[in-house]
């Protein structure tokens, strides 16, 4: 199996920023649509598998987290496969051209904002019509899982949230350079896996998965306001996952392959 150089892996993510550059808005937002359900399915599984064995997580209490970290990569090995347009993976694949000139930063704040924006309705699309609406999550001990986590998401400062949403996305950008780096459907699943399982693992937040996890649990009866998911997580895990994935890999791996090459 030929695995893509480190390199390598730069030049494609930027042939794939300039084709994503191009996109019209009407197939951004379908793309980003998909891609926001596809987290959703991710979630949903996640809390179903992390949260169903009670008796025995409470004697060994990272059994939750291991679990969920096992089962959300479905998320982004969907988004990957079979097409879609994640905010939190183009913050690091416009990098590389924007900084070298090849495309303007007007163009990946578009990308951005639009992708950022269907992300949110396929989350929140799938929250409520295949997941509330059928009441999956109406019983225990899902009902109060998934109420204690977005309240746990909405308990930190700002900076707490904001650093946690670096450590997010500096891991989920790393699965999409080693999706990107595999040739073969098994390679590229693997290359996804372990970083999406290890940031899920830690608690760290991922801005389009908490579109999913914290509007479920207000559908759910979580006593959250909408004001107070944007200002207490949603901000600041955007603005942490931007950080993550534009500076820790975009930003590094253009300066380590393109900015230095000649040195």
């Amino acid at each position: 199996m030929k695995l893509l150089s480190p390199k390598e892996i730069v030049n494609y993510a930027s042939e794939a920023a300039m084709e994503k550059g191009n996109y019209s808005i009407k197939k951004i937002l379908i793309l980003a649509f998909l891609a926001g359900s596809y987290i959703g399915m991710g979630g949903l599984i996640a809390v179903l598998a992390g949260y169903g064995f009670p008796q025995f997580s409470l004697e060994n209490p990272a059994l939750p987290k291991l679990l969920m970290g096992a089962a959300f990569p479905i998320g982004l090995i969907l988004v990957v496969l079979a097409g879609g347009e994640l905010f939190t993976g183009n913050c690091a694949y416009f990098i590389p051209n924007v900084m070298s000139k090849r495309q303007p930063w007007k163009t990946a704040l578009r990308n951005w904002t639009l992708v950022w924006s269907g992300n949110f309705i396929g989350a929140l699309f799938f929250a409520y019509f295949l997941v509330s609406i059928p009441g999956i999550f109406h019983y225990d001990p899902w009902h109060t899982a998934i109420e204690k986590l977005a309240m746990s998401k909405m308990s930190n400062p700002f900076f707490v949230t904001f650093f946690k949403g670096v450590g997010a996305n500096w891991l989920v950008c790393l699965a999409m350079w080693l999706g990107m780096s595999a040739k073969d459907t098994m390679g590229k699943i693997a290359g996804i896996w372990w970083p999406v399982m290890t940031f899920v693992a830690i608690g760290y937040e991922h801005c389009i998965a908490n579109m999913f996890f914290i509007p479920m649990a207000m559908m759910e009866g979580a006593d959250i306001s909408v004001i107070d998911f944007f200002v207490k997580n949603l901000i600041p895990s955007t603005l942490g996952n931007i950080a993550g994935g534009a500076i820790f890999v975009g930003g590094f791996y253009w300066f380590a392959y393109e900015k230095l090459s000649k040195y």
